[in-house]
């Protein structure tokens, strides 16, 4: 809660319009209403009217300042399919099909957020990783200078030993299955902007490995090598300040004891608060294993990379979970354009 908390501080700010595109899920209805509650912004769930508000009665829950929108009724749905068909004409998409596509959830609410309706959009409550992604990766796409989209998970665990204050950075655990070289640079890079963002401090990245400085040998470990260095200069490009280092156990990467007398001279060994894994399998597997095994409070999957913010959040998560997640995605949108230079500038079909 402490690291909530204070992102919460900072949306207060700054308030922003989230949109929600599971509106009937009665743990999104809570966090839409705690949403309103805490004055973080306007929530938009998305759904049939009467089925949201029986839900909101069922959990006791007002919704005054919560806005609704049904896809079906909406005095947009002819322009957003118009924009639709523009985007996937190169695939032979037809008006009907494309007025199909964005009756769904998922497909108006990215929608509404390429087209400036909202500010950001979080979903993934009742849905595979595959139907949130696939709408923001076909209509809102990837930001013009950010060549990989990707994902990271926000972790904070009681020992405030580890990380910043126990707040831990950790990609990709959603998206990429096996990154290149360079994508892999890129995830460092994003997930320590994002880092920066939100704690206002130096971002110590450490980019994992089952090796420590050449203490094995193989083909994954050279790859992760030549990502922390190409992560280095692009975070040179980007005027970042962020002290990377590679290749890390994890250990070696959190624990200050270890990190002595492994790499002494090193400015991110023993202080790491970004974990960069080399593959998804161990993105993923970590981050879960330290969400329910160490019972850490986990925010995720923010997306990274994309032209406009949003987040893919686990089916398991309860209303808390989802109320930080919306919080992260509307701290991101207050200064995004610093984040990724020139998102969000383009409509759909331009």
């Amino acid at each position: 809660m402490r690291f909530i908390g204070s992102v919460i501080e900072k949306l207060q700010r700054h308030p922003k319009r989230i949109v929600f595109p599971e509106g009937t899920e009665p743990r999104v209805v809570q966090a839409a209403r705690q949403f309103y509650s805490l004055r973080l912004g306007v929530p938009i769930l998305l759904g049939d009217r009467t089925k949201i508000k029986e839900a909101a009665e069922r959990l006791n829950v007002p919704i005054e300042g919560v806005r609704i929108f049904n896809p079906e009724e909406s005095e947009e749905l002819d322009n957003f399919a118009r924009r639709f068909e523009l985007l996937r004409r190169y695939k032979g998409i037809k008006e009907r099909e494309a007025r199909e596509a964005v009756l769904k959830p998922n497909y108006f609410g990215a929608m509404m957020v390429a087209m400036h309706q909202a500010d950001g959009l979080v979903s993934g409550t009742n849905e595979i990783s595959g139907s949130v992604l696939r709408p923001l990766f076909q209509i809102i796409k990837v930001a013009p200078q950010a060549a990989t989209a990707s994902s990271c998970m926000v972790m904070e665990v009681e020992d405030t030993r580890f990380g910043a204050n126990g707040v831990m950075f950790m990609a990709d655990c959603g998206v990429i299955p096996d990154p290149t070289v360079d994508q892999l640079a890129d995830i460092a890079v994003s997930t320590a902007q994002l880092s920066r963002q939100l704690l206002g401090t130096r971002p110590h990245v450490a980019l994992l490995s089952f090796s420590t400085k050449g203490s094995a040998t193989h083909p994954s470990i050279g790859k992760v090598q030549a990502a922390t260095a190409l992560a280095e200069k692009k975070a040179r490009e980007k005027m970042l300040e962020a002290d990377f280092d590679g290749e890390l156990q994890v250990e070696a990467a959190l624990v200050p004891e270890i990190a002595a007398r492994k790499l002494p001279d090193s400015k991110v060994a023993g202080r790491t608060n970004v974990l960069i894994f080399p593959d998804l399998n161990s993105g993923n597997i970590a981050s879960k294993l330290i969400q329910h095994v160490a019972r850490a409070n986990a925010y995720g999957q923010i997306l990274l990379g994309l032209d406009r913010p949003a987040a893919d959040v686990s089916r398991g998560s309860n209303a808390h979970d989802i109320l930080g997640v919306a919080a992260i995605v509307g701290v991101q949108a207050v200064e995004y354009g610093k984040l990724y230079p020139g998102a969000g500038q383009k409509l759909p079909g331009e």
